[in-house]
């Protein structure tokens, strides 16, 4: 199985799992021309298509990301929030809520919910004999589950304290609660904190996503989360492509 990503942070967000059989779509944040282009121009391997809430960076302006999705004949799995914040009702439209799993492909899913600024989001656990459990978290301050057995984990790292501190000086704090971005997505430290939370004895690759622009620091992120974990730490970039297995081999 590889990863695919072919678009992270707020400009837009769109990852495949991908094997030469299927494919399943996780978040719709980017033209979907691209994401034809991903795969090949045939989607007649994709099996399914997962948004975690509503906003442009997930699911496209306005929600255009879902529509074109749905427009193409790919069914798209998210929770009736999403879906009626763009009065969305289509026979592809599959409302999911959390704690209900369910199974497309042999993709085998466990949506649950996450804490973010909008109606109803939600985080993936994700089952695959390929990929063992993968567990997919963006857009949330923190996560209030701990996941057992995982082997692949594709976190948010949004953004670092220690950063906003020395850019903004002592008038960090006021700053900090007045940014809704900052106060709605996992920091550097939770997402630490959220991982040594979790069995990775078994974990195979840590994968970062959606760093700020601004608040961010590839480098460090990627060095704080290896010596926490002592385990392999891909930070996501566009266009990039990774080897996501249960085994090493």
């Amino acid at each position: 199985m590889q990863l695919k990503i072919l678009s992270t942070g707020s400009v837009g967000n769109c990852y495949i799992l991908e094997n030469e059989k299927e494919a399943l779509i996780i978040e719709l944040g980017l033209n979907f021309s691209k994401i034809k282009e991903a795969l090949n121009f045939d989607l007649s391997k994709v099996v399914g298509a997962l948004v975690t809430h509503e906003h442009g960076d997930h699911s496209g302006v306005g929600g255009k990301g879902i529509k074109d999705a749905l427009n193409n004949g790919i069914e798209v799995f998210a929770s009736a929030g999403t879906f009626d914040f763009f009065s969305i009702k289509n026979h592809n439209a599959k409302i999911i809520k959390s704690k209900q799993a369910f199974q497309i492909g042999n993709f085998k899913i466990l949506p649950f919910n996450v804490h973010h600024d909008v109606n109803e989001p939600l985080g993936f656990l994700i089952d695959h004999e390929e990929t063992g459990r993968v567990l997919f978290i963006t857009d949330t301050t923190y996560i209030d589950y701990t996941f057992p057995n995982l082997n692949n984990i594709i976190i948010e790292a949004n953004y670092c304290e220690d950063i906003i501190k020395e850019k903004l000086g002592s008038t960090w704090q006021g700053e900090f609660l007045k940014n809704r971005i900052l106060k709605s997505h996992m920091s550097l430290n939770t997402c630490r904190d959220t991982l040594l939370a979790n069995d990775l004895s078994q974990v195979q690759k840590i994968v970062l996503i959606h760093l700020s622009d601004s608040n961010s620091d590839e480098r460090k992120f990627k060095k704080v989360i290896e010596e926490a974990t002592g385990k392999i730490v891909h930070v996501a970039n566009n266009n990039q492509i990774l080897e996501f297995n249960k085994n090493p081999f």
